[in-house]
């Protein structure tokens, strides 16, 4: 599902879009090769993205009356991360909203009530990117989380790159940091969170993370969690046991300072099987084939059909949004 297009002259572009120049590799140039061996992969959660913009940003409309404002904002937004110097990007968007999680919770997140107006822009976010050269995920059957964690997970296992940067304040997504290798990045806050950062906010370490949220619960995406369970009291077990399956049914041996520790144990010996399914509506997929190497997210340039996109872009005059009820922004 990848999307990458070759270059175009530099010519004729509104300050709003101009592009950055392109980025191609000396041939046997020595700085090359050592910055080869540094590689900062940019992964950005395009769905984070297009919300944050949409409700961000006054109405734009194009000719034929389309809402085009978080897309506008999204892609002049990749395109400054571009031209501030990162090299491989690659944009995930949930393409449809639903995944197969929720075939196992019914209660799982939708497309409703999102309005038309931000809607009916994904597609067209996806079609703008690619056409600025952009590798783009459009995801069906898995959500945009799952490709950026494995898009991080397959990155950081090149010798050649640095640093993996996963752009999004998604929760979920801190499951994937590591160390300083794989880092979460809050933009809007400017805010990066490595493996000691997830520590210090949430109280225990990534690979902890889905247990903490199936307990504690995660609104945004449909999921309860089990009652009592909060932020501290799940944190102070699993900074311990790490995983639900290891939390001794006795709260008598967990040795930790849990207000109503007994009632927490005997909701988890009750509600067990439900903690552990939401577990796995938590844990981010890592096995999804996205790309086979990361040069294959190198930008090089917009491809030729985008002057004209962007030319539609810039052409968009000021309007009005039809709101729907406003959804909770993971």
């Amino acid at each position: 599902m990848t999307a990458q297009h070759r270059g175009a002259a530099n010519h004729g572009r509104s300050r709003l879009l101009r592009r950055p120049a392109r980025l191609d590799r000396a041939a046997g140039d020595p700085l090359m090769w050592v910055l080869e061996r540094a590689l900062e992969i940019h992964l950005i959660d395009g769905t984070y993205e297009l919300f944050r913009h949409y409700y961000a940003l006054p109405s734009a409309r194009d000719r034929d009356g389309r809402e085009v404002a978080a897309v506008r904002g999204v892609l002049g937004s990749v395109l400054g991360m571009i031209r501030g110097g990162a090299t491989h990007v690659a944009v995930a968007t949930d393409h449809i909203i639903e995944s197969f999680r929720n075939g196992l919770w019914p209660g799982y997140k939708t497309g409703e009530g999102i309005a038309p107006d931000l809607w009916n822009q994904f597609e067209l976010l996806e079609e703008v990117l690619a056409a600025a050269g952009v590798v783009v995920w459009p995801m069906v059957e898995f959500e945009a989380d799952d490709a950026l964690a494995a898009a991080a997970a397959h990155a950081a296992r090149d010798v050649r790159v640095e640093q993996v940067i996963v752009c999004t304040p998604d929760k979920d997504l801190a499951q994937c940091v590591r160390g300083t290798r794989i880092v979460q990045l809050d933009r809007r806050r400017r805010v990066t969170l490595d493996e000691a950062g997830v520590v210090g906010k949430f109280g225990v370490a990534p690979e902890s993370i889905p247990d903490y949220l199936a307990l504690v619960g995660d609104a945004a995406d449909g999921y309860p969690g089990l009652p009592g369970w909060g932020a501290k009291s799940s944190a102070a077990v699993l900074a311990k046991f790490v995983h639900i399956e290891s939390i001794p049914a006795d709260w008598r041996e967990w040795g930790v300072n849990a207000t109503g520790a007994g009632a927490l144990a005997h909701t988890l010996a009750n509600q067990r099987d439900l903690a552990l399914l939401f577990r796995t509506l938590a844990t981010l997929r890592t096995d999804i084939a996205l790309f086979d190497d990361v040069d294959e997210l190198r930008w090089h340039g917009p491809g030729p059909g985008f002057d004209a996109l962007g030319a539609r872009l810039d052409a968009a005059v000021a309007g009005t949004k039809k709101h729907a009820s406003r959804p909770q922004v993971r």
